[in-house]
């Protein structure tokens, strides 16, 4: 039996062909074939086992604006009628406004139909539970031991109940600007400065927001224009999702790069910041500035730290394990900050947050990053002003990083040393970070290190959320050092990361990463290497 759901929940192309459950279990496995079939027997298995916490058995469905998700919420509705759930509609929504419906319904469940920045023909499922929360590995292998449990059972649903149960009990309308107006009117405050006065881009991914998101800034008094409508479809040449953290272009490159945000840029100054993108359902955004020849990507890591410089409080701040490593020793450094490292996905960053989320009337000191532009904000509750939860918001944290720069002013942190490596290859299930194999990478680094320079406080280490993570750290220089490998949730391949916490390593530290990489392929494939 194989786990469904990945690092953010589950995706797939869709495909509307008929079949069984066997065979809708089998396409997602094996092909990445997303069904309806699969959704309502999805519907069927978190029916069954909803989440301990939270009363009665309502269920939230949204979806966001590729072609076939309303087809796919009306099976995923009949599922959840076949496990006598009862079902709202909130329609096509963002995947932030699922977790406020969550929370405005009072549900005890929340699905968003998604596939976040993947392409268009595409599409999946996120889950949320009571308090509006992306759903946990554990809850997940039980939702799929259940789905396939349910593939072996003889069950049929006659064709008049099929037609009424892929219907709704109820729709239920959430408002998104005026959830942002409350936010911001608790945020603006912390950082006691307004708006750029500059004009600005934004790129919505050709989502959701793409409808409204810029006529309201234009109301918050942004000078700021949409460039998405003129992509294709969404997430195809636009959008954060095809935007990488530490990306550049000079401006003789700008109309090659294939993005339409980026081939749209003009010049107005070194610093400032030209244009904004946000994925596909709206959870993260990444923005642009103006360098001395062209433009670069600002991303997760660069909007902390203006957050930090700008309102130097005492912050908790969770950031993943893919983040900047200086920026983590720098929260480190200051005794008035808690810093958190994570596992990959933004759920693991409100997991590590939740502990501290106060019953107060105050904005919470709060946040979680990932440099690829996913920022956790405490919100307040829709029915509860001293209550908050966790929650990524793409329109947020665009309007968290304008505030936090215009204060903190365009600069940023003198980065660390940071570089990705993968190994695609469906034999990948030879590494669990625990074997053979992984005391044989622990050997190779540390060797590589300890012949370049000195090393000390070595630690091989794991993270709650990564299963398969080999996490390795020490000193090395004086610097700090991180060296990740993990199999990746969402494709088939194997990550390699590897930080300093300053941004020249002082010796050949990609030769190192290919080394690896090297060693992995031929474990997986000894044949081809």
């Amino acid at each position: 039996m194989s786990n469904l759901f990945g690092t953010d929940g589950i995706r797939g192309r869709v495909s509307l062909d008929a079949c069984d459950d066997e065979g809708a279990l089998e396409r997602i496995v094996d092909e990445r074939l997303l069904t309806p079939q699969l959704m309502k027997l999805l519907g069927e298995a978190l029916g069954r086992c909803l989440p301990e916490e939270g009363e009665g058995s309502q269920v939230v469905i949204g979806w966001d604006d590729r072609p076939h998700n309303a087809t796919l919420a009306a099976w995923l509705t009949l599922g959840f009628h076949a496990s006598n759930c009862e079902v709202v509609h909130i329609g096509c929504v963002s995947t932030p406004m699922l977790h406020y419906g969550v929370l405005e319904t009072n549900s005890r469940l929340g699905c968003m139909i998604t596939a976040s920045h993947n392409p268009v023909e595409d599409s999946g499922i996120k889950v949320f539970d009571a308090h509006g929360r992306k759903s946990m590995p554990a809850y997940e292998t039980l939702v799929s031991e259940t789905a396939y449990s349910l593939s072996q059972e003889d069950r049929e649903i006659d064709e008049v109940d099929r037609k009424a149960w892929m219907k709704p009990d109820s729709e239920h309308s959430v408002n998104h600007a005026a959830w942002l107006e409350r936010r911001l009117a608790l945020l603006q405050p912390i950082f006691e400065s307004s708006f750029p006065s500059n004009a600005l881009l934004l790129d919505s991914s050709k989502g959701h927001a793409s409808h409204w998101l810029t006529t309201w800034l234009q109301t918050q008094g942004l000078s700021i224009e949409e460039v998405s409508q003129d992509a294709p479809a969404m997430n195809d040449g636009c959008g954060a999702g095809e935007l990488s953290p530490g990306q550049s272009w000079t401006w003789d490159e700008l109309n090659a790069s294939g993005h339409l945000l980026i081939q749209s840029l003009t010049t107005q100054g070194v610093g400032t910041l030209l244009g904004a993108a946000l994925d596909g359902d709206g959870d993260r955004c990444l923005l642009v500035r103006e360098t001395n020849d062209g433009v670069e990507v600002v991303d997760g890591d660069d909007i902390a730290d203006a957050v930090l410089r700008a309102c130097p409080k005492a912050w908790k701040v969770a950031a993943s394990i893919e983040s900047n490593l200086k920026l983590l020793s720098n929260i480190e450094e200051d005794a008035n900050m808690q810093g958190f490292e994570t596992a990959v996905g933004d759920r693991w960053l409100s997991h590590a947050l939740a502990p501290y989320v106060p019953h107060q009337e105050q904005q919470p000191l709060l946040f979680g990053i990932e440099d690829s532009g996913h920022i956790v904000l405490p919100s307040p509750h829709p029915s509860d002003a001293n209550h908050w939860s966790l929650v990524g918001d793409g329109a947020m944290t665009l309007l968290l990083a304008l505030l936090a720069f215009e204060s903190a002013g365009t600069d940023s942190m003198r980065k660390g040393w940071k570089k990705r490596l993968s190994v695609k290859n469906p034999n990948r299930w030879m590494w669990d970070g625990r074997n053979e194999l992984a005391d044989t990478v622990e050997g190779m680094v540390r060797t590589h290190l300890e012949l370049a320079g000195d090393v000390g406080n070595w630690q091989r280490m794991g993270l709650e959320g990564e299963s398969n993570l080999m996490l390795l750290r020490c000193q090395f220089n004086g610097m700090d050092v991180s060296f990740g490998l993990r199999n990746s949730g969402t494709q088939e391949k194997t990550s390699i990361s590897l930080r300093f916490s300053e941004p020249e390593p002082g010796f050949d530290a990609m030769l190192l990463m290919r080394s690896v990489q090297n060693l992995l392929l031929r474990t997986f494939n000894p044949v081809a290497y």
